[in-house]
């Protein structure tokens, strides 16, 4: 009797797609995302690379001498270009950060002076920067400071004796800039500069931002998937039916449940904003009207997204256990379950695929960033056509799942 109830539950848990997919297919996916993205899986020597902007304003012999010990660090991969471009690239979070050489710094190296050298940052992906810090300094020590060093102790003892032989200068050369002393520590300093057009009175809270706006997208999808499998359920039911007897046409129909979904997807939105700022603070109203417009194109999207959705499945199970997947990859490569500074060059690129990224990059733009609307419009411009692109697809598919049931 028990083997009959064991063999009855199991075929029924197995003729289930959306058991099956949520028990197996799903964390398989999500092993295989989190390995990628911290397991080291797949990644060459090429994906891990940093790229790392270089400016070099000396344009000396010792510049360049420092440019290509620094090019042969395995985990940076140098960019030379402008301090201009530079500057607004970090600013609009493309690159982590410039390495900028100033004039003076061949001199300041002969002479024994402060080397001249600083480090222009995104104070919004602080775990890269720090990490590129300690890779940097440790380079450049070992480039620099010891010559740094022997040019100033060369400086004392011919100030205060001059009358020393040659071979008792070098040996107390040698011995004092000698890695085991510890002479050379401490001689460089980067100045770091962060390129982020901070509130005066408080630095952005990225925690915070990262919070707000990762889970607002990912909870938004699912609502999104939820709402539209209303219309699964009047397929079932027999209202679809019915309502295809109406004067009304399919896209009035499909593009109905859509603006609904849009106005709950708007109103979502602005819930969750309005929460974050009455309980934490978050400054919605330093540039409302570019939140505005932002929060409208990823409603826009996500509402497209959903029914797009909607029209690939046929049931209201099959609905469920698709959105779980499809959201739950998306969420996780688009940086809203891990914020995308923390995930392999490999991992950030793919993640331009996915609806999260763009959303979160725009609210990054507007509360870590400080972008203007103009500089905030390609990011609403993928986001509409997404949308688009979404709405296009959908009613194809929704026409084609109507002939089938009228025939």
């Amino acid at each position: 009797m028990i083997k009959i109830i064991a063999i009855k539950d199991l075929k029924l848990f197995f003729s289930d797609r959306k058991s099956v997919i949520i028990t197996f297919i799903l964390p398989i996916l999500l092993i295989t995302l989190f390995a990628f993205a911290f397991g080291g899986i797949g990644q060459s020597d090429e994906n891990k690379k940093i790229d790392l902007l270089i400016c070099d304003l000396d344009k000396s012999s010792a510049s360049k001498d420092l440019n290509k010990a620094l090019d042969s660090i395995k985990g940076i991969h140098l960019i030379s270009t402008t301090l201009e471009k530079a500057s607004n690239a970090v600013r609009k979070g493309k690159y982590v950060a410039v390495l900028v050489l100033h004039k003076g710094y061949e001199k300041a190296i002969n002479t024994g002076n402060e080397i001249p050298l600083e480090l222009k940052y995104d104070q919004s992906r602080a775990i890269e920067v720090g990490m590129l810090q300690a890779v940097l300094m440790e380079k450049i020590m070992q480039k620099v400071s010891k010559k740094v060093v022997q040019k100033n102790i060369e400086g004392f003892l011919d100030k205060e004796f001059a009358g020393m032989t040659p071979n008792m200068k070098k040996r107390i050369l040698d011995k004092t800039t000698s890695n085991e002393n510890g002479a050379s520590k401490n001689v460089v300093a980067i100045k770091m500069t962060a390129v982020l057009k901070e509130d005066k009175e408080a630095a952005p809270n990225y925690g915070l931002i990262q919070a707000v706006a990762g889970t607002s997208i990912m909870m938004l999808l699912f609502s999104i998937a939820e709402i539209g499998g209303g219309l699964l359920d009047e397929k079932e039911g027999g209202t679809l039916k019915r309502l295809l007897y109406s004067p009304l046409k399919s896209r009035e129909i499909l593009f109905g449940k859509m603006s609904a979904a849009l106005i709950i997807a708007l109103l979502q939105l602005i819930v969750m904003f309005g929460f974050a700022w009455l309980a934490f603070g978050l400054p919605i109203f330093n540039d409302l009207f570019s939140l505005i417009i932002l929060i409208i194109s990823v409603a826009f999207a996500v509402a497209s997204f959903g029914i797009f959705l909607v029209s690939i499945a046929k049931t209201r199970k099959q609905l469920s256990g698709l959105s779980s997947m499809i959201i739950l990859t998306m969420s996780a490569i688009g940086g809203s379950m891990i914020p995308l500074f923390a995930m392999p060059s490999i991992m950030q690129k793919i993640a331009v695929i996915s609806v999260n990224y763009w959303g979160i990059q725009g609210f990054y733009d507007i509360f870590a960033r400080h972008l203007s609307f103009t500089e905030l419009l390609p990011r609403i411009f993928v986001l509409l056509c997404i949308g688009i692109v979404m709405s296009i697809i959908s009613l194809r598919l929704f026409k084609r799942n109507l002939l089938k049931m009228m025939n």
